[in-house]
């Protein structure tokens, strides 16, 4: 009789595994491919979306001048990026710019060196980043200010959009998510 319940306790959590997935981040209903596009990164040179496959790719539309939004998620990247621990070789952690006027490779990489060097800043011409944020449906917007020494702050979509390892976009981590739920997002992305 134990070996039985044992075995039948064994199976059940077996099949529990292979499951449906739960995420705490947004999940879409219907994982979308998303169209390759190719970009410059902070070595000056070509990133290409399609080369990422096999990780997963966490995509964030930022500023290097940005004042709080785009700080907070690096620094929540990097304790994911910490938490993670070696599982980290599998994920990219990719800020896209809002602000090519300011914000070029050398600068991307000053930057984001700053939180990990790890992470991929990207730059290109307003064409070729406008056609990634209309994928995802980013918004940035400059807004003068006085209050700032570029004399413009650039509203923008803050989310962390996910990308499994096929390149489907999967989920959507609002800002402010907790790096622990993104970190359980990622591991159930990893499986």
């Amino acid at each position: 009789m134990r070996k039985f319940l044992a075995s039948s306790l064994l199976l059940a959590a077996v099949l529990a595994a292979c499951g449906p997935v739960s995420f705490r981040g947004t999940a879409l209903e219907q994982p979308e491919a998303v169209p390759d596009f190719t970009l410059t990164d902070q070595h000056d040179q070509p990133f290409r979306l399609s080369d990422q496959r096999g990780s997963i790719v966490l995509l964030f539309f930022g500023y290097t001048a940005c004042p709080d939004v785009c700080p907070t998620t690096l620094a929540t990247w990097k304790t994911v990026h910490d938490d993670l621990g070696s599982k980290a070789e599998r994920v990219r952690f990719v800020f896209v710019t809002v602000d090519p006027e300011r914000d070029t490779p050398e600068r991307l990489g000053i930057h984001l060196n700053a939180f990990s060097p790890d992470f991929i800043g990207l730059t290109g011409t307003q064409d070729q980043l406008q056609a990634v944020y209309d994928t995802f449906g980013v918004y940035a917007q400059k807004q003068p200010s006085s209050g700032s020494a570029a004399g413009y702050l650039v509203s923008h979509t803050a989310t962390t959009f996910v990308l499994d390892a096929e390149g489907n976009w999967r989920l959507v981590e609002s800002y402010g998510t907790v790096a622990a739920d993104i970190v359980y997002d990622i591991r159930q992305l990893l499986r």
